[in-house]
């Protein structure tokens, strides 16, 4: 679900727990008014707001940024169908698929962190 598509232009997503507005903006290469827009228009993306309103970032709402800044600019979407495309069946059955990946990844190093402690 969350494929990083043609973000390979994208800087690396640091270490940090929350991102501001405007890190975020530079991580994703979009203007801080448009990721305001894409609040409205994606109710997943919904950034932790505190104090005076301000925006706060996690990791997962800028991976979600960067796949609805691919949608929209590298593949061609509209703003609707970028929507149908993140909340229908197809994403469900992606992100299942992510998910399996990653357990099976898992498994995998776990086995060769066992061998390498031999």
């Amino acid at each position: 679900m969350l494929d990083q598509g043609n973000n390979t232009e994208l800087p690396a997503i640091p270490a940090k727990r929350y991102f501001t507005i405007g890190e975020v903006g530079e991580l994703c290469g979009v203007k801080p008014h448009v990721l305001r827009y894409w609040e409205q228009e994606f109710p997943a993306l919904n950034p932790v707001k505190r104090r005076g309103n301000r925006r706060y970032y996690q990791r997962h709402d800028v991976l979600m940024i960067r796949q609805i800044r691919s949608l929209l600019y590298d593949e061609g979407f509209t703003i609707t169908g970028a929507r149908a495309r993140l909340e229908g069946p197809q994403a469900r059955m992606e992100a299942s698929m992510s998910h399996q990946i990653v357990r099976q990844v898992r498994m995998e190093l776990e086995e060769v962190l066992t061998l390498l402690r031999r």
